[in-house]
């Protein structure tokens, strides 16, 4: 079973998230848990956690079909002390948030080294936030998003994933959100069969598909290993068709959101069903 959906609007109320993407025939669906652009905001009414609580009940939503997104202002490898602990708390508080709604997975871009320490440096101080975080919250997943490595963001090798994982303890709550677009700037050619093939490979005895959360489905409007971060529309970048009917008729990428972040919102609804039209 697929869940295609995509990042929908919570405006207005975190209850509005079920209702925005059953409206557009998701069948997964992401969101801000609060507003992205701000580092803190006021906490959850029990009246936000009912109804969301009941809404997804009533739309046939399971945790499993939910991969909300963090904030883009944490940078959890942020190598300023006072800066790191502000990330921490943000996430935290975003962690906690998921534990409220009853949600199992937050997806979150690990961080940026800003050219003041070293790669593995960066790297092991994003496990140590991650670390925190599990320890603070219960049944909540830490889902690892790879980048396009863009500027000093990391987290666009495998093996950067990697090395995050094998520092994290719980290895039970981290997981991995792979982006179609960001793979493919990061270097990874993924729309040829056998491209594909061998990077799915790499990522089973680098990573593990026993780690994956959830993919972020998106065409992109820059080439292979440019590391530059564009979305397009499904089909209007550089993509072929051919990589999103390898995703949709292939089993390991079942039982979890597959998430549209295209930048065409009103071409949601027909995305997903485009998508779920590739099924043979």
């Amino acid at each position: 079973m697929k869940y295609v959906g995509a990042h929908i609007s919570a405006s207005g109320g975190v209850e509005n998230a079920p209702v925005n993407a059953h409206a557009i025939g998701a069948k997964a669906f992401a969101f801000f848990t609060k507003n992205q652009r701000q580092w803190f905001a006021a906490a959850y009414s029990e009246q936000n956690i009912e109804l969301f609580r009941s809404r997804c009940k009533e739309y046939g939503y399971s945790p499993d079909q939910i991969l909300p997104h963090s904030s883009y202002l944490i940078n959890l490898g942020n190598p300023g002390e006072e800066e790191v602990q502000k990330s921490r708390a943000a996430f935290n508080d975003e962690m906690k948030r998921c534990e409220q709604l009853g949600i199992n997975r937050l997806n979150f871009h690990p961080g940026s080294h800003l050219n003041q320490i070293s790669v593995d440096a960066c790297l092991d101080r994003i496990a140590e936030s991650i670390n925190i975080a599990l320890e603070k919250t219960n049944g909540v997943t830490a889902v690892i998003e790879n980048t396009a490595g863009q500027g000093t963001n990391l987290g666009h090798t495998f093996e950067q994933i990697a090395h995050i994982i094998d520092k994290v303890e719980d290895k039970s709550r981290v997981g991995v959100c792979l982006d179609t677009a960001h793979t493919l700037a990061a270097g990874y050619e993924i729309r040829t069969r056998e491209g594909f093939d061998e990077t799915f490979l790499k990522f089973e005895e680098i990573v593990g598909f026993r780690y994956l959360r959830g993919m972020h489905i998106n065409d992109s409007k820059k080439e292979l290993a440019t590391r530059v971060d564009r979305h397009d529309s499904l089909g209007k970048g550089v993509m072929h068709m051919d990589l999103f009917s390898f995703i949709m008729n292939d089993p390991r990428f079942d039982h979890m959101p597959l998430i549209l972040e295209t930048p065409d919102e009103t071409l949601w609804a027909e995305e997903i069903q485009q998508l779920y039209s590739l099924q043979q």
